[in-house]
């Protein structure tokens, strides 16, 4: 019996010691500047994200078109919640407006909620990072005018290494952040 308990758990064990991956973070820059905005509150809902990109795995597209994982890489959170909170912090640091991932936190509700439906997050051959997709804008309390924009986004790469990629990624994000702001400036 103690043969077969062996048996049964090496495998778990060389699993759990064989996992010698690197782990890579989403993140956004640090702002440099807050833009005013005509709400004081933001709730970011859970971003959507196509499978390929919601798996632990970075990757990237090759030669021929198709993704493949990056060899001994993964991503450091689950990526929609890692894309979520990128998204609520570059909002947050870049505006005066109090922004909080769901479930919204506080007492008083959200002035506005953004909701994120990504299409494409992809690390290109070419050598650009590829996110596009639609966001929603909704006002709860009719703080403002509700609303639906389509986003592309492109950001040039040096190579796909899983560390530029990981750059890439947080460089889109921030760049989604700053045109949702454009839509809510004063």
């Amino acid at each position: 019996m103690k043969v077969l308990t062996a048996l049964i758990c090496l495998p778990l064990l060389l699993a759990a010691c064989g996992d010698n991956k690197a782990r890579f973070v989403i993140a956004p820059s640090e702002a440099a500047s807050e833009v005013r905005l005509r709400v004081s509150s933001i709730e970011v809902r859970d971003v959507s994200l196509p499978t390929y990109a919601s798996a632990s795995e970075i990757v990237v597209e090759d030669a021929d078109g198709a993704l493949r994982p990056a060899a001994k890489a993964i991503w450091a959170d689950d990526p929609p919640r890692a894309v979520t909170s990128a998204l609520a912090r570059s909002l947050d640091l870049k505006s005066t407006a109090t922004v909080a991932v769901e479930p919204w936190p506080l007492t008083e509700g959200p002035a506005v909620q953004l909701a994120v439906r990504v299409d494409q997050m992809t690390a290109r051959a070419d050598g650009r990072f590829v996110f596009s997709g639609q966001y929603a804008l909704s006002s709860p309390d009719g703080a403002l005018r509700e609303r639906l924009e389509r986003f592309a986004i492109e950001v040039p790469m040096a190579d796909s290494t899983p560390a530029t990629v990981a750059d890439a990624t947080g460089r889109a994000i921030d760049a989604l952040a700053d045109e949702v702001l454009s839509r809510l400036r004063r």
